[in-house]
Order: C-alpha cells, then structure tokens, then sequence
C-alpha cells in the first residue's frame, strides 16, 4: 500500500489553497489517498467561527468529486484538544505497517518542538512541509539539526520507510487564507472563485458565516 496522506486543519473554511496542496503532494508523493482531517478543538487557537458539523460539511463537499480525497472525522468525535499525535496514534492501530505522512505547512513546521509529544509524532508518521515562498527553511537550531538528520530528497524513502523523515516540497503559491476568507463573508463579499462552488453553496445553505459573525446554528 502507498503512504497514506494526513491532512489536518480547522477548515474554517476550505479553500483552493489547502486543495492544491493535497492535489499536488499526492502527486509527487504517490499518496494512496489523502485523508482530510477537521479540528475538533484546536488547541494552539481560540477556536473555529464555523460549528464543526458545518466545517465538516464544508470539507465533505469540498472533495466529493476528487479521486483519492477522503474525509476522516474522528477528530470532531473525540472530546478535548485535537493533538496532533492523538489522531496518529489512532491511525496507527488501523495501519500498522503503512507509510503515514503528515502535511503541515512552514509555519506549522516552525513551531513543531512547541507541539505537545512532537517527538512522538516522528515514530509515527514522516512529516511533509508545504513549502512556499517567503519562508525560509530552517538550516540551524533544533529544526536545522532534524532536517539534517531526518531530512530526505527521495520519495522512495517515505515509501521504504512507516515514519521518521521530514520531507520539504514547494507547492503552488495561492494567496487564499480563511481568514481572509471569513473577514470577506462577515463584509458582506462574494467568496466565489476562491473556495469551490459546493462550498460556496453550503455555506450560503447553512449560513455558515452571517454578517454579524454569530456562530452557526
């Protein structure tokens, strides 16, 4: 079996940036399939604006269409923070000898020795950056140090291998943010052509993002 593709976020809401990262490392990295995984409590954020069913409503219909996209919701099942190692940990009982790779962008990366058990989080699965431009990869320090011990240029590696390897891949720059997103809604803007029209229809359904920024019902 492939590596399967780990993919977390709050999703609040998804949008083309997050999709094109999936599309493009499942590509390069032969991804079985890449599991998209909403944030039931975030516990580095002071919480989504979007209630988690209608987040993951958003990311289902997100990813409907796309090949090898697949919508895991354990996350929002399980009570407390959504740990990063808490869902590997899980995932590893269900593929105990499958390559996992867990997808973060730099900024996340930057700050993984903040991450509760990050070093755990190496025993389970390899770590991919999404690297885009106007971050710099780290050369010195801790994350200096694991990228050169732990860094690889090969593919075959993260197939070779069930964890431990930090792999960096440029990925197309899009300057989409959801935060971005949801500050254009609240405005009373038009978010077509920066999120899929499934979403945009679901949002306007469920009226995900109200002007007055109340939570959705």
């Amino acid at each position: 079996m492939d590596p399967v593709g780990i993919f977390g976020g709050t999703f609040d809401p998804i949008h083309y940036g997050h999709l094109r990262t999936a599309f493009e490392l499942r590509r390069k990295l032969r991804l079985s399939e890449v599991r998209f995984l909403p944030n039931g409590d975030p516990p580095h954020r002071d919480g989504a604006i979007a209630e988690a069913l209608h987040r993951l409503g958003m990311v289902k219909a997100a990813t409907a269409a796309q090949p090898g996209f697949v919508v895991d919701d354990r996350e929002l099942r399980r009570d407390g923070p959504s740990y990063s190692v808490d869902t590997l940990l899980d995932l590893r009982e269900e593929l105990p000898e499958c390559s996992m790779c867990l997808i973060v962008g730099m900024d996340a990366f930057l700050g993984l020795p903040k991450w509760h058990r990050w070093q755990t989080v190496l025993k389970l699965a390899h770590v991919i950056v999404a690297h885009r431009p106007g971050w710099q990869v780290p050369d010195a320090g801790p994350l200096g140090e694991l990228i050169k011990n732990r860094g690889t240029d090969a593919v075959d590696d993260l197939h070779s291998e069930r964890a431990g390897r930090i792999y960096v891949h440029a990925v197309t720059q899009l300057e989409i943010s959801s935060t971005a997103l949801r500050r254009l809604i609240g405005r009373g803007g038009d978010p077509r052509f920066l999120i899929p029209d499934a979403v945009r229809a679901y949002m306007h359904e469920h009226n995900c993002y109200p002007l007055e920024k109340s939570r959705c019902k």
